[in-house]
């Protein structure tokens, strides 16, 4: 087992590192960027190494900073949490060379699946569901091939997420201009502009499916998570079990899961992602890393992922089989709160947190970096906690955490606490019946939409 990890991320993902390194007897080395001085991790870590200045590309992205900082400290292994350089294969390969253990999957894997396009392939390979759509990445006209497939379609970017170099396209006269559009916000936001075009479904869930594959070919799938309640493409809420998912349908995803992560050799955790409509499932993209909402998972099934990716990244065999991970334990709902002004277009809201007042009591978990007296810093994602909230069935945890958000309390900075609220007392939303444009149908978020006509 490893002496010592050196978490190449900040946060309450850091901070979740070392809760789990600790348990296992594992020393930690902090990074920190300037402006992350007075985080939470910074103080937790038994070292801490300034890595540079508050912009990301020359802190967190700096990947010569960052492997410096690990030989100096004698570090074994780097975590990457997620976001920054968990899903970049070339650092991966550095880790290795330098003689450091990744934890996270091998670079072949990612590189397998790390493009959305490439990842496709691989789910066809594997005999995986696929929403119709071009054949790889765009590099010639393909307005006869789009018509093949039917409007309305969605672009992608290939290289990223989160809405980015994402556009829909309803008529074959917005195809070139929106191509253009896509490529050039895909290659300002992840320096790639490859594209590639699907179908677009009106009406999809977001389901997702955790794996964990060792590096002696066991692979196993944990229940679902639904993450169809999404802003501008971001994740808001998510909850496991999905109130659509039948234990047939379960089924047949976790074993599609198990299939992909096989034919591409992957190891460590990992999620694959699905969208769901009329009963039939179809395969997105693998998000190669450990997921914000991994909590949920933690829950459902009774695990610690962060310390199962550590283990498996030492090289032992996973501690159970399919039928194990497959086992629900209660049900489980996680809330992103950020810092941000619901009532001024979800701008972020930087700044001191002058007083700070955090849920608890049964089925309650708090995941954050914050505290009173923080500041959160301009330079990153906007974030500040996440709430997970678990209990025997679906509406004692919707009333649960309907009781736990009304409990924090942030002082200094606006948050989306309650939005959240607002979300889990629809009606629709309770009553499970619900798809990805909920916000838009609820109309919950008028206020945001009158911001960004004005």
């Amino acid at each position: 087992m490893f002496k010592k990890i050196l978490i190449a991320n900040r946060s309450e993902i850091a901070v979740r590192v070392i809760r789990a390194a600790r348990e296992m007897g594992i020393k930690t080395v902090a990074v920190y960027s300037d402006a992350d001085r007075e985080s939470r991790h910074v103080a937790m870590a038994d070292e801490a190494v300034c890595i540079g200045p508050g912009p990301s590309k020359l802190s967190y992205l700096d990947q010569e900073t960052v492997l410096s900082a690990a030989k100096i400290t004698g570090t074994d292994a780097i975590h990457p949490g997620y976001g920054f350089l968990s899903e970049n294969a070339d650092f991966a390969e550095a880790c290795a060379k330098r003689g450091f253990v990744f934890i996270g999957p091998p670079p072949a894997a990612s590189r397998k699946l790390g493009f959305k396009s490439a990842g496709k392939a691989v789910a066809l390979a594997a005999n995986v569901p696929v929403v119709p759509g071009t054949k790889g990445d765009i590099t010639t006209d393909v307005t006869k091939e789009v018509e093949a497939i039917g409007y309305p379609v969605l672009i992608k970017a290939s290289a990223g997420g989160g809405g980015k170099g994402m556009r829909i396209v309803r008529q074959a006269s917005e195809l070139k201009s929106q191509l253009e559009a896509a490529a050039t916000e895909a290659k300002a936001s992840f320096g790639d502009g490859s594209v590639f075009i699907e179908k677009l479904l009106e009406r999809p869930r977001h389901v997702e499916i955790q794996i964990a594959a060792d590096q002696h070919g066991n692979v196993v799938a944990f229940p679902e998570r639904d993450c169809t309640v999404q802003r501008r493409h971001q994740k808001l809420v998510e909850e496991s079990p999905s109130p659509a998912l039948t234990p047939e349908i379960r089924r047949d995803m976790q074993a599609a899961a198990i299939r992909l992560a096989k034919s591409a050799g992957y190891q460590n955790v990992g999620t694959v992602e699905f969208l769901f409509q009329d009963g039939k499932f179809y395969f997105i993209e693998v998000n190669a890393r450990l997921q914000v909402e991994h909590p949920v998972t933690e829950a459902v099934a009774g695990v610690d992922l962060m310390e199962l990716m550590i283990r498996i990244a030492a090289g032992e065999k996973l501690p159970f089989d399919q039928e194990r991970a497959s086992q629900i334990r209660c049900h489980a709902i996680e809330h992103r709160i950020n810092a941000e002004d619901p009532d001024n277009g979800f701008m972020p809201c930087p700044g001191r947190i002058e007083s700070l007042e955090l849920p608890g009591g049964a089925g309650v978990r708090v995941d954050t970096h914050a505290y009173a007296g923080y500041t959160i810093p301009s330079y990153y994602d906007s974030m500040i906690a996440k709430l997970i909230i678990t209990a025997e069935d679906r509406p004692k945890a919707l009333r649960r955490s309907l009781r736990a958000l009304g409990e924090l309390k942030v002082g200094g900075v606006k948050t989306t606490a309650g939005m959240h609220a607002k979300v889990v007392a629809h009606p629709m939303f309770m009553g499970g019946d619900f798809d990805t444009h909920f916000i838009e149908k609820t109309k919950l978020l008028d206020k945001e939409a009158a911001h960004d006509r004005a």
